[in-house]
């Protein structure tokens, strides 16, 4: 199959993608939020794979709502639906979504491999939101711009110290429930 061919079958699953998403965010209009007060923040994510990934996990663990930074669209199918559930709000830039946040009393997470506190010593506010930024070149702003941003880290303990983003978004879902989540209609510790 010669450069040609694939650029065409590529343009056409980015068309087939860009129908699907359309088709469902006229669903989300009516997606109703997450049982926890936590929200995910996808800053200029790849519009394929992971961002549907994590309305799944999102949709799973009972986050409130996805905010999405700097993308006009996104293949929904990796979601397996989650993408009707979850309430996306979408911003043009981060700032918008920043005031939007900290103006509702969310405190912003960014999670970058060996920076920060671990997920695991820190104590996170019931109104959390977690950041992640783009596969390749990570968050688009500069954090010290930013004052109530604060640094975590999931430990690692490979040499790669790197983790696939929806896989993050998912462990770091996991801990918000396990130290505050309504598991089986109770609160942990009940």
């Amino acid at each position: 199959m010669g450069p040609h061919k694939v650029r065409q079958m590529m343009k056409s699953e980015r068309d087939m993608a860009k129908r699907r998403f359309r088709r469902q965010r006229n669903k989300n209009y009516l997606a109703k939020s997450g049982i926890h007060e936590c929200v995910i923040v996808l800053d200029h994510l790849k519009p394929t794979y992971n961002i549907g990934k994590i309305f799944r996990s999102a949709d799973a663990f009972g986050a409130r709502e996805i905010h999405l930074v700097g993308i006009d669209f996104f293949d929904p199918a990796p979601g397996m639906g989650a993408f009707k559930w979850v309430p996306a709000v979408f911003h043009k830039n981060f700032f918008s979504c920043y005031t939007s946040l900290v103006n509702n009393g969310y405190i912003p997470f960014i999670l970058e491999p060996g920076k920060g506190q671990s997920i695991t010593h820190t104590r996170m506010p019931l109104k959390s939101a977690f950041i992640f930024g783009h596969e390749e070149y990570g968050i688009s702003f500069e954090p010290d711009l930013f004052p109530e941003v604060r640094p975590l880290t999931i430990p690692q303990f490979g040499k790669s110290q790197s983790l696939n983003v929806s896989v993050a978004a998912s462990i770091i879902l996991y801990e918000y429930v396990r130290q505050h989540g309504v598991i089986d209609n109770k609160s942990p510790g009940s």
